[in-house]
């Protein structure tokens, strides 16, 4: 969309794509999908859809965080996550009640109304319209100013430190096998924890602009790392069955843990999209968010197959949870391994000036020649 536009708009009608192609995909699942090549295929569809929507919208928040001042910065990435919190705890509260009285193709149908509103919405973005007429030459430009940016420490480094924190074994795979089939954990119940952590994400954007946005980029990561990986630690007594022990019954102790690590996890999330947004250079935003979010999935990806392999070592199925244990305690440890490279980070926060490695002066004279 930086170098595409579309009748002289570069966001509005991509989104208005997006929302078709996920209303699509949820009337597929809903109706005529019956097979698992279709399913993956609708699947697949509605991903990209949202992905398509999701890096559209950041770009556009990347857009106005550059205009904010320094004693508001952080605040769009506050309002918009604080607003996805929000959804998150509608949805997870009639997610649930839906399953329990509607068939599955029904709560598909419910679905595919919402991709319908991102379209509907997109229509009210308060977007300039380009004059350039879209050719390969803008194109090739675009891939040339990304280039360079990447190349660039300022934007390296930092999406290095990204990749690395994100690949780390996790155990959630494991877990959720658990959670279900040893503690008997229904999709209803499920649905109120999915309610408990969209709160907590709530209370932890609130808490991150209330207090911490003026802590440095290093100490919140850092400090989340460490708190994090300590209160992991919590869900051995889960794993082990201690929390029987004392007196602490497993729906509520899942509750609360979860609520606790979401508020952290926000904590720590909030900064890497202010760093986001503000390592994305003036005309390349769409593009180089993608390319940050796609190292964000890169990095999951490695995390999940490397949390899949240990499961494989240690012998954890979906029944047999013995060493569940242990891949707890190697997963919250790991974590911490990427705080050696902390350097990597900026030593600045939220509300400080851009640093001089920044790339948007450099590449805006190369759009401008």
């Amino acid at each position: 969309s930086d170098g595409l536009p579309i009748f002289g708009y570069r966001r509005r009608p991509y989104l208005i794509a997006a929302g078709l192609l996920g209303a699509l995909s949820w009337v597929a699942l809903a109706t005529w999908v019956n097979g698992a090549v279709g399913a993956t295929l609708a699947i697949a569809l509605g991903s990209i859809s949202t992905n398509l929507s999701d890096v559209i919208a950041d770009s556009l928040v990347a857009e106005r965080a550059r205009k904010e001042s320094l004693d508001n910065a952080g605040s769009i990435q506050s309002l918009c996550w604080g607003s996805m919190a929000f959804g998150g705890i509608i949805t997870a509260y009639f997610s649930g009640f839906l399953l329990e009285y509607f068939s599955t193709q029904t709560v598909f149908l419910i679905t595919a109304t919402f991709p319908l509103i991102v379209s509907t919405v997109a229509w009210l973005i308060a977007e300039e319209k380009v004059n350039y007429i879209t050719d390969f030459d803008s194109v090739k430009k675009q891939i040339k100013l990304t280039s360079k940016a990447i190349s660039n420490k300022s934007i390296l480094l930092p999406a290095a430190f990204i990749f690395l924190w994100q690949a780390t074994p996790t155990s959630e795979a494991a877990f959720f096998y658990f959670i279900t089939n040893e503690l008997d954990f229904q999709p209803e119940f499920l649905g109120r924890v999915s309610l408990v952590t969209s709160i907590a994400t709530l209370v932890g954007v609130w808490l991150f602009q209330r207090y911490f946005k003026s802590v440095s980029f290093r100490k919140i990561f850092g400090w989340s790392a460490i708190i994090s990986a300590v209160l992991g630690m919590t869900t051995l007594l889960l794993v082990t069955h201690a929390n029987r022990a004392l007196g602490i019954d497993d729906r509520w102790f899942s509750l609360g843990d979860s609520a606790i690590l979401a508020i952290v996890a926000r904590i720590a999330w909030m900064p890497l999209f202010v760093l986001a947004a503000r390592l994305c250079p003036k005309g390349v935003e769409a593009t180089l968010f993608a390319l940050l979010m796609s190292v964000i999935n890169l990095g999951s990806f490695f995390s999940y197959q490397s949390g899949g392999l240990l499961m494989h070592w240690f012998g954890i199925t979906e029944s047999n949870f013995d060493n569940l244990w242990l891949l707890v305690v190697i997963a919250n440890f790991s974590t911490l391994l990427p705080l050696l490279f902390l350097g990597w980070l900026p030593s600045a926060n939220a509300l400080s000036e851009e640093e001089d490695g920044d790339t948007d002066g450099v590449l805006e004279a190369e759009m401008v020649g």
